[in-house]
């Protein structure tokens, strides 16, 4: 009876003295661990999933949700094209206008898989939009130095993803085309002395190919080239396209500075623009946000330089890349 009583009593209480003890352990040990700080540079990216949101065309990335900021938008997914060499990279800007969207509709703007059978590497990215710009004016400004910021940390990560950096291209639609437009015709925002890695290297293009992209943000070329159209407005914190049309003398030192067009040097890299109708200047537009009259002007600025840019839309003649990732492939596979 003894034995019994005694082994009933250890039953309950071996395993309470077990638990307290493995309690006390964790807590010894939980202020290191918390006390540890976690800088962008200490995560790792995390494994990729099947798809992870991509359309069923798109392949598995390589790397996925890797930091390139501290805002929770600042991620980056990765393809790496395999290569004993550093390979070209297309950088791919998601569109909706700045103010929604996903790198996951990367399936829109390029073929990810011909460009990685061509051996180019992908990367799609995440920026903040209009709804994070809390009293940013334009409300497109974080977008953009988002796409640059993504831009310099990709080629910071160039011996370690094994990436040409001399050899980037961007692509996307819509807003990520106007984005991508404006990293091309942008002077390089690198800063030599500064004090951070990430911002010493360059913000340039090698080549940029673009689908239904706006190509200018000035209120009075918009209106010139579309009669009917009514975008822009709210970038600027106006409340439609009569104010910013009238106001537009105020805004030329923000138009001049995140317009595409207002940014075109002799120096720039070559584009490609492709639209969904053909042009038809100075008249109504069944869809004007994405006209091909944008491309039109933007081709025939560019020619004033002496740059190139080529045209696509319907029963568009001589055209000599039918995609976007026709065109880069055969850009940024040239020099090989």
């Amino acid at each position: 009876m003894l034995h019994l009583l005694f082994k009933k009593m250890m039953n309950k209480i071996v395993p309470k003295v077990f638990i307290s003890c493995y309690l006390a352990s964790l807590i010894a040990v939980a202020p290191n661990v918390c006390a540890q700080p976690v800088t962008i540079s200490d995560q790792k990216p995390k494994p990729a999933k099947k798809n992870n949101g991509y359309h069923p065309s798109v392949p598995t990335p390589t790397m996925t949700k890797v930091r390139y900021g501290e805002h929770r938008r600042h991620i980056l997914d990765f393809w790496q094209a395999p290569s004993d060499k550093p390979t070209p990279l297309v950088l791919v800007i998601h569109g909706g206008g700045w103010k929604v969207g996903s790198k996951e509709r990367l399936h829109r703007f390029v073929d990810a898989n011909a460009l990685l059978d061509a051996g180019i590497s992908v990367i799609a990215i995440n920026y903040r939009l209009t709804g994070h710009a809390k009293g940013i004016i334009p409300k497109l400004k974080p977008a953009l130095e988002d796409a640059a910021r993504a831009l310099q940390f990709i080629r910071s990560k160039a011996k370690e993803w094994n990436i040409d950096k001399t050899r980037i291209g961007a692509a996307g639609g819509s807003a990520g085309g106007c984005s991508s437009l404006w990293l091309a015709y942008h002077d390089d925002l690198a800063d030599p002395k500064s004090k951070d890695p990430v911002a010493r290297e360059s913000t340039r293009l090698f080549c940029a190919a673009v689908n239904s992209a706006q190509t200018s943000l000035d209120p009075q070329q918009m209106r010139d080239w579309i009669p009917n159209i009514k975008y822009g407005p709210g970038f600027f914190g106006k409340k439609d396209f009569t104010e910013f049309l009238a106001d537009r003398e105020s805004l030329l030192p923000w138009i001049t500075k995140y317009s595409p067009y207002a940014l075109v040097s002799k120096d720039d890299p070559p584009v490609y623009l492709n639209y969904k109708a053909a042009p038809s200047i100075g008249k109504k537009q069944k869809d004007p946000t994405h006209s091909a009259n944008f491309g039109v002007k933007l081709q025939e600025h560019c020619h004033q330089y002496g740059l190139e840019c080529h045209l696509v839309y319907p029963k568009a003649k001589n055209v000599t890349y039918a995609t976007s990732t026709d065109y880069l492939i055969a850009k940024l596979k040239a020099q090989e």
